[in-house]
């Protein structure tokens, strides 16, 4: 197909400058092999082209029905090639992402709003979603870059930490329980639990530390959203199983207390994951480059 694709722009020009010396100035290339394409391409549609006359060429009628279409199938390949390096200059472009509400919230807002600033021909979309569900639009296809906790399987991905996570236990500062005392895992397994739903990964990620050490855990509460655990721990309905940093603002005014414990969960790290044997778009390596420069600065 590259071949005959060759033929055909030779067609073109041939066609439009009506003369086999001015198409292969143009070209630069020999009038015998202008002549040669011409013959060729004639041979391979087994259809006459051109006719010859004392001032040049003139298309037949087969060969202006021709024309039309390589005409209109060049200047799409010629408008594409253009889309193409405006997107490589990231004046144009699409860029997907995928996070939870709380890696936009609390992580990448800076990073998009900088990305925005400076490339605003650029369109950036945010898929919604936990962990395991952004991933697997990653591996679909479905969103060029994707946050998540640390992959359980990161065969196929290349992945770069950018926080760290810790998972702790609050309550309201008025809950009755002792803030001074250091809870053990059992006692804090026996507190009225308000925990995230089961597919959140933090929520599984809890549950298999408790499993490891001989518990089950079993919530009074399982919600959806982060908000209204951080609400519900705060009027007093239980011990909320959470993660430090996305409550650090409720811990700092007051709101939640943390329990002293000991134990202490391993952290666990949320990483901008990209497909290991996939070339990323211009915009999507642009944005990797601005999270992993400003994370080694």
């Amino acid at each position: 197909m590259s071949v005959k694709l060759e033929l055909y722009k030779v067609f073109k020009e041939v066609a439009e400058a009506g003369n086999i010396t001015a198409a292969a100035q143009s070209l630069y290339i020999s009038q015998s092999a202008v002549s040669q394409s011409i013959k060729q391409l004639e041979n391979e549609l087994q259809t006459r082209l051109f006719s010859r006359n004392s001032r040049g060429v003139t298309l037949t009628g087969e060969g202006k029905m021709l024309y039309e279409y390589v005409r209109s199938a060049m200047g799409l390949l010629e408008t594409g090639e253009a889309k193409l390096s405006q997107t490589r200059e990231l004046q144009m472009g699409q860029l997907t992402i995928g996070a939870s509400d709380t890696v936009t919230s609390q992580f990448l807002l800076p990073y998009l709003d900088k990305f925005h600033r400076k490339y605003p021909a650029i369109h950036i979309q945010i898929v919604s979603g936990r962990s395991h569900k952004v991933l697997g639009l990653l591996q679909s296809g479905k969103v060029d870059i994707a946050f998540a906790s640390t992959p359980a399987d990161p065969g196929s991905l290349t992945t770069f930490p950018c926080f760290a996570t810790h998972s702790i236990f609050v309550a309201a500062a008025d809950y009755p329980c002792d803030f001074n005392h250091t809870y053990s895992l059992q006692e804090i397994a026996q507190f009225p639990l308000i925990l995230l739903e089961r597919k959140a990964s933090s929520r599984l990620y809890l549950e298999k530390y408790f499993l490891q050490n001989g518990l089950h855990l079993n919530p009074e509460i399982e919600l959806g959203a982060r908000s209204l655990l951080v609400d519900l721990a705060t009027i007093g309905f239980g011990v909320a199983g959470a993660t430090e940093e996305f409550v650090r603002k409720d811990l700092e005014s007051g709101r939640l207390k943390k329990l002293n414990t000991s134990f202490e969960i391993p952290a666990r790290s949320v990483e901008l994951c990209v497909l290991r044997d996939v070339p990323l778009t211009a915009a999507a390596l642009q944005f990797v480059s601005f999270v992993r420069d400003s994370l080694s600065a």
